[in-house]
């Protein structure tokens, strides 16, 4: 298989490696923050509170030709869960080995770190701690990678309670919408 065909088990968004075209008003893409965001399962709320921010921004962010500062897409860096290299949008070359390599390495840390949080049996949860350490034995940079986000994971009584409580704003109504 392709890394052009790899799609992540939780989402159908691809996972693609190769050019982007530019978008209709003919400017160059400069980010793929909305794909990656799908991608990693979160909702532009969620994203939102992680950044501190609204979800108008994120939206506004989430433009292909957003111009941002540097210091902004680490932010959006730390609140997917990503490396930079991810988020900013594929050009006319394919990936270089070195950041090809450290991304296959963050979708296996989080594929195994997400075996290690779900599993039930010991057996198995030595297993994915084992594979946890030898990942970081490899890359130490992967320490501290947050596993693949629960899609559909279910509410516990207390957080049920809490949303019934909150307001729905009308920028949550969109979002929901552009999903």
């Amino acid at each position: 298989m392709s890394m052009t065909d790899y799609h992540l088990p939780e989402t159908s968004v691809p996972y693609h490696v190769g050019p982007q075209p530019a978008n209709g008003n003919g400017r160059r893409p400069l980010h793929q923050l909305a794909l990656v965001r799908r991608r990693e399962g979160l909702s532009r709320r969620a994203v939102a509170r992680r950044l501190g921010t609204d979800v108008r921004s994120v939206r506004q962010q989430e433009e292909q030709t957003a111009d941002m500062a540097l210091s902004r897409l680490y932010d959006w860096e730390a609140a997917l869960g990503v490396p930079a290299s991810e988020l900013l949008a594929d050009t006319e070359d394919a990936l270089s080995a070195p950041v090809l390599k450290r991304a296959q390495m963050v979708r296996l840390m989080k594929t195994a770190a997400a075996i290690l949080e779900r599993a039930q049996q010991p057996p198995i949860r030595r297993m994915a701690q084992m594979l946890v350490d030898q990942l970081i034995e490899v890359m130490p940079e992967l320490e501290g990678i947050s596993p693949w986000n629960a899609v559909g994971q279910r509410r516990t009584l207390d957080d049920l309670g809490q949303a019934a409580q909150r307001c729905l704003s009308l920028d949550a109504l969109l979002d929901l919408m552009d999903q």
